[in-house]
């Protein structure tokens, strides 16, 4: 079993400690400027929310990284890949990427692009890892994601983004009319599994901001 991890959200739509990822997540996802951090203890998340998020910016809260043997016998499926995006501000520069989970091989990354949130780069990365399995003739390999809304909107075959237009974004409005054209005359045949981050830690696809 993972240690329990606490997130701190100093600027969100609700500002508070969280004791998951995917609650804290939907507080920070949307909000510009957001600052979040995660802890390894409640006291230590509890002393950081009474403080400022600038003594905590950037310094490593020595998260624990499971082994591939802790996540075999959790269940995880090591021969599948796991995608994962990152956002600075959000809207901000938006990045995404895939890698196999056993080994940690980058298969794809795209970005920084400007003007994105992170919502949508986790659907993008999500297209474009069941499109990559597509061409490598794995139809069955499974993809984890740690967003449930990006799992929802691929199950939708819609990119539900209230994200709005601001011309510099304009690459990742293309990318996402190609993601749902993509969509509306594929099968998905590949399992799309939900990462379990309170009890495996960060997705190996993470960008290690968080």
């Amino acid at each position: 079993m993972a240690k329990q991890k606490f997130y701190v959200v100093w600027e969100g739509h609700q500002p508070g400690i969280y004791t998951s990822w995917d609650s804290a997540k939907q507080q920070v996802d949307g909000f510009p400027q957001a600052k979040y951090k995660s802890f390894a203890s409640r006291a230590e998340a509890e002393k950081a929310y009474k403080g400022s998020f600038w003594a905590y910016a950037g310094k490593d809260t020595k998260t624990v990284k499971k082994s591939l043997e802790e996540l075999e016998r959790a269940g995880v499926r090591l021969d599948s890949l796991a995608v994962d995006a990152a956002c600075s501000g959000n809207p901000g520069d938006m990045e995404y990427r895939g890698v196999h989970t056993r080994t940690g091989q980058e298969v794809f990354r795209v970005g920084p692009l400007p003007d994105g949130t992170n919502n949508v780069g986790e659907f993008l990365a999500l297209v474009h890892g069941l499109a990559w399995l597509k061409q490598q003739n794995r139809p069955n390999i499974p993809i984890y994601s740690d967003s449930r809304n990006a799992q929802l909107w691929i199950k939708a075959k819609t990119c539900r983004t209230k994200l709005e237009h601001t011309g510099q974004n304009d690459p990742i409005f293309e990318m996402i009319d190609r993601a749902e054209k993509w969509l509306a005359v594929n099968k998905v045949t590949n399992p799309i599994l939900k990462w379990q981050t309170s009890e495996w830690g960060e997705i190996p696809a993470d960008f290690g901001r968080k």
